[in-house]
């Protein structure tokens, strides 16, 4: 009798765990944003203002940092420059050849007298070796990690931080989609590189990716680390007006960087271009694309080809392809290897690049941020690094969606119920 009690309890308390894991926000959108202003309509900025928080800030510059060759050499020499303080998060973290010169790096400025913070998410590092982590924190680099497997973060072990975000002296950050990991190196030249963007951003902006990190090292340790070690007076250096967006199921859910894409999409009247790396778009998305088909707007979406890291991924994705194909949406698969980019570029004038993924995940589950930047000239930089790309990918037609073999659409069915997670 006590056997079965005790079975039950167990089993009743491991369903309450995953239900609490799988649970959407209280605050979710379910029903379309009408479109009504552009995107260089004054009113798009100040609403964009208003409703998710963060100043739109003038005065920045940003650097497009392609590929290995390009992200870990301006990041490492970001470090090595550090005279006061260094914050870094990362969802990757493993070991391996870019893992131990990126320890290094952060070791030896710890032991110069730089004060620096790393924040690894535990499922994302637990490739890493423990003996590199040793490492660090012999060195004197406080690092923490995000969410690990313990009884009281049962309930949250299904959230984790996707941010990537490094910030040098308060003055200096980088986001995008880069992990610290060895695929990530060199020029996307075969399948064993990943294709990915970075950016490497100075100016007032950078105090709100300094504040990014802090949201989750306070949550994390319960410390407050302030000074203008962290947060120097920043003067304008660029002509770039730019905010940093964040969004964490702890702070009421992530549905507030959904309504983000949503807004920005909703303004689209002439192109939409979108690099996704997870392409996974709820009903409420899909319609938001539509509608800015029938505002006349051209709309182009590349995904990764047959080098993708989830195959499971693909076959949900691919669920969601008819009724934008029918539509007009043009999709593309890059082919040279893994795509892991993630940029947004609205009517050659908003460009949304950072952490997230266009999925269900990153809306709900994951802590985030996205860098939006309001430039015509930043807008034809980063059409030009697009269409760079699609000469590397071929298009997706209708009639190959349709005739997609069985196992495929059965597949699709049978990933709908756990698309959410992906």
């Amino acid at each position: 009798m006590w056997t079965v009690i005790v079975i039950a309890a167990l089993v009743a308390a491991l369903a309450t765990v995953i239900a609490t894991n799988f649970h959407k926000p209280e605050k979710s959108i379910r029903f379309p944003v009408e479109h009504c202003h552009a995107v260089r309509d004054p009113q798009f900025r100040l609403e964009m203002d208003a409703m998710l928080g963060p100043d739109v800030l003038e005065g920045n510059r940003v650097t497009v940092l392609q590929n290995g060759d390009e992200i870990f050499p301006a990041m490492l020499a970001a470090i090595r420059s550090a005279t006061r303080t260094i914050t870094f998060e990362t969802y990757i973290y493993w070991s391996g050849k870019t893992g131990k010169e990126f320890a290094d790096a952060l070791k030896e400025r710890s032991q110069a007298g730089v004060t620096v913070h790393v924040m690894l998410d535990w499922a994302g590092s637990e490739k890493m070796d423990k003996r590199l982590l040793d490492e660090l924190r012999d060195g004197g680099v406080e690092v923490e990690r995000y969410h690990p497997l313990r009884w009281f973060h049962l309930a949250r072990m299904n959230n984790r931080t996707h941010r990537k975000m490094l910030v040098v002296d308060g003055r200096i950050g980088f986001t995008g989609g880069v992990g610290i990991a060895d695929q990530w190196t060199g020029h996307a030249q075969d399948p064993e590189h990943w294709r990915d963007i970075h950016f490497r951003v100075e100016g007032p902006v950078v105090a709100q990716m300094q504040a990014c990190f802090m949201d989750n090292w306070i949550k994390t340790t319960g410390t407050v680390q302030h000074s203008d070690g962290y947060y120097p007076e920043l003067e304008p250096v660029g002509d770039e007006a730019m905010h940093l967006f964040v969004s964490s199921p702890a702070a009421g859910g992530n549905s507030s960087m959904h309504m983000m894409y949503l807004l920005a999409i909703a303004a689209v009247k002439e192109s939409f271009d979108l690099q996704a790396s997870y392409f996974i778009p709820d009903d409420i998305t899909i319609k938001a694309i539509l509608s800015a088909r029938d505002r006349g707007a051209r709309v182009r979406i590349l995904v990764p080809g047959k080098y993708i890291d989830s195959k499971l991924v693909r076959i949900a994705s691919r669920r969601t392809w008819g009724v934008l194909l029918a539509a007009g949406v043009e999709i593309y698969e890059y082919q040279p290897t893994m795509m892991h980019n993630k940029v947004l570029i609205m009517d050659r004038h908003m460009v949304s690049v950072g952490s997230t993924n266009f999925d269900m995940r990153s809306f709900n589950l994951n802590d985030e941020a996205s860098l939006n930047v309001y430039s015509d000239a930043f807008g034809a930089t980063m059409t030009g690094v697009f269409e760079a790309d699609l000469r590397h990918a071929k298009a997706y037609t209708l009639d190959m969606w349709r005739s997609r073999p069985l196992w495929q659409k059965l597949g699709e069915a049978m990933m709908l119920p756990f698309e959410s997670q992906l």
